[in-house]
């Protein structure tokens, strides 16, 4: 199967003061995960087989949850090429 881009943002329910704590929980996961990913300032963008980034947002959410957060809101985008899609191709020209 081809590898696909997907984007996630999570969002966590908890005190403001501890947004960014809780994201890089979620942020973590990601990185543990050894998929090739970059964090945004919005958002965290992943590259590699779809089952394996369902499964890395699923935990990621779940990271959120076991620090502390009694809700996470999550907006995921994905790009789809049947023949493969990579971070550094759609970013490559703004990278000199």
């Amino acid at each position: 199967m081809a590898k696909i881009i997907m984007a996630l943002q999570v969002i966590p329910k908890v005190e403001e003061s501890r947004i960014y704590e809780v994201v890089d929980e979620a942020i973590k996961v990601i990185a543990a995960s050894g998929v090739p990913y970059e964090v945004g300032p919005m958002e965290t963008t992943m590259e590699g087989e779809p089952d394996q980034l369902w499964a890395i947002i699923k935990e990621a959410q779940e990271a959120c949850i076991r620090a502390g957060a009694s809700r996470v809101m999550a907006y995921i985008k994905m790009d789809y090429v049947p023949s493969g899609s990579t971070i550094a191709e759609k970013i490559a020209k703004y990278r000199t």
